[in-house]
């Protein structure tokens, strides 16, 4: 579809032009001219947008190395309607541009776009004198994108191929100077629009030194040799003068600020928030208990099963005593968890961190002691795994997040994202005493909250129907709720963020026989 609106669009622009050409058909210096330009392609890869993608997902950013400029060019037609006026379409290709971000946990992501298009421009000439004229152009592009991103130890990527066709505009600056009255010379800054392909729109600036040969353009200029010296000429056209000496030419106009080209992959949840593993402890205990072991063990098995894994051990406390007391409390719950890991377990420390929040992020009501004692935990946060399958089970909750986009106000399930949920089908059919809860969460960036709240609910409910009827899951083992945006964990400001609002978590529990 929009490839049908971006050919609609320039044919109307044509349309316009046509008629401009019929209503000045007799003007003697109109002709057509085609050419071709090459020079240099320039963008600003946003670094600190990348390092943010990678905090947001418990990587730490050692450094970036950006690949800003490329080689670029373009090839062009027009038609010159009068000394002031034409209309030029062409084919451009601005190159490829990247960067390369290594982290801790080890790992690195490469990331690197190509840009290509057609555009069709209005272009405005200011004649200076016979043979130098300044150059204006506003302009309408169909620009394809093409990403590539690889990732190297801890850091992977779901989609590593995408690709965007989108139209914008184009904006440039220029001198010109005629050698001929066939042949010309051409410096030209041109700004472009683009998205590219994973949700963000940014600038590249091309600047190219061209030739352009005009048809036709030599005839005129004969004719008007021809007639006498007393006659007035009527209607020359302005490259008919003798040449002119000039060492070289114009440097082109000096540009705005410079453009910005935003890269940024949008890292999985999937991947990042693969399993949750909740620990509690008593008031004011900082050690393991001895009935949490074999939760703590599980988390080692499954770090062991997926060797390339991290995990962030969080610590929390209730609001119970001092604020910087429990801050050091929930700290050192955390980094007794990564000892036991280290010690009982053999998983190596620097797959492991350790971050206490003290009281900062309840769970539970901090007013009764039932939700104080959901207040003292311990989260183990694993990333970069992928799946769950062939972990055992125990009496414990775990939380999945599903890498899920939904489209703008849409619940329907993408059929892509069933190899997902054939996953999550296997461990539960793996685990028959296992329960799952979907919840729907959204960005809520255009309804009120409880449109909001309604449309998370239909996303959940999509979910469980697509388990039950496409995998077969007990529909009595499955529960929707829809949160609506109430659990926003990204800022809205920025496309990937409203796309980690809209998703879904599967929360799995374990039920337990109950005990004479």
């Amino acid at each position: 579809m929009k490839r049908v609106k971006a050919i609609g669009a320039l044919s109307l622009i044509a349309l316009a032009a046509s008629t401009s050409a019929v209503a000045i058909a007799n003007d003697e210096s109109s002709f057509w001219y085609g050419g071709a330009g090459l020079g240099l392609s320039k963008a600003k890869i946003h670094d600190e947008r990348i390092t943010n993608g990678f905090v947001g997902s418990g990587f730490t950013v050692n450094s970036i190395d950006d690949d800003d400029s490329d080689l670029g060019f373009k090839v062009f037609a027009g038609r010159q309607f009068n000394k002031y006026f034409a209309v030029e379409g062409g084919y451009f290709n601005l190159g490829e541009f990247g960067f390369t971000a290594n982290t801790t946990p080890n790992g690195s992501l490469n990331g690197k776009a190509k840009f290509q298009g057609l555009n069709l421009d209005l272009v405005g000439s200011l004649p200076i004198t016979d043979k130098f004229s300044a150059l204006g152009r506003v302009g309408y592009t169909y620009t394809q994108t093409k990403d590539t991103f690889t990732g190297t130890g801890a850091v992977t990527v779901n989609e590593d191929h995408p690709k965007k066709n989108d139209s914008n505009y184009k904006l440039g600056l220029g001198a010109q100077y005629a050698f001929t009255d066939s042949l010309a010379m051409r410096g030209e800054w041109e700004r472009y629009r683009v998205n590219d392909a994973v949700g963000n729109k940014g600038d590249i600036d091309m600047f190219t030194l061209g030739l352009i040969y005009r048809f036709g353009a030599g005839d005129k200029g004969n004719s008007t040799a021809k007639k006498p010296e007393h006659v007035e000429p009527v209607a020359a056209a302005p490259v008919a003068a003798a040449p002119v000496a000039i060492a070289a030419a114009p440097a082109p106009v000096e540009v705005a600020p410079s453009p910005m080209l935003v890269i940024v992959p949008v890292v999985a949840r999937t991947e990042q928030y693969c399993s949750i593993l909740d620990v509690p402890f008593e008031i004011n205990q900082n050690t393991v208990q001895r009935e949490a072991n074999e939760k703590i063990d599980k988390v080692g098995t499954f770090m062991r099963k997926y060797p390339a894994t991290t995990a962030v051990i969080e610590g929390h406390t209730d609001e119970v005593g001092n604020a910087a007391d429990n801050m050091k409390l929930s700290q050192r719950r955390a980094e007794n968890v990564v000892t036991y890991l280290v010690e009982k377990n053999g998983i190596a420390r620097d797959r492991l961190r350790s971050v206490g929040y003290g009281s900062t992020r309840p769970v539970g009501d901090n007013k009764t002691q039932a939700g104080q004692r959901l207040n003292r935990r311990i989260n183990a946060i694993i990333a970069c795994a992928t799946d769950i399958e062939g972990i055992p089970a125990i009496p414990a909750r775990m939380t999945m997040a599903l890498e899920m986009e939904f489209d703008t106000n849409r619940a329907e399930v993408r059929p892509q994202y069933r190899a997902q949920l054939l996953k999550l089908a296997n461990f539960m059919k793996a685990n028959p005493k296992m329960t799952a809860t979907v919840e729907g969460h959204t960005s809520n960036q255009q309804g009120t909250h409880a449109q909001a709240m309604e449309l998370s609910q239909r996303r959940a409910q999509n979910v469980v129907n697509e388990l039950v009827n496409q995998f077969g899951i007990d529909r009595g083992r499955l529960f929707a709720a829809g949160y609506g945006d109430t659990r926003q964990f990204a800022y809205n400001t920025s496309m990937e963020g409203q796309q980690e609002n809209r998703r879904v978590n599967v929360v799995l529990n374990y039920r337990t026989e109950p005990t004479l």
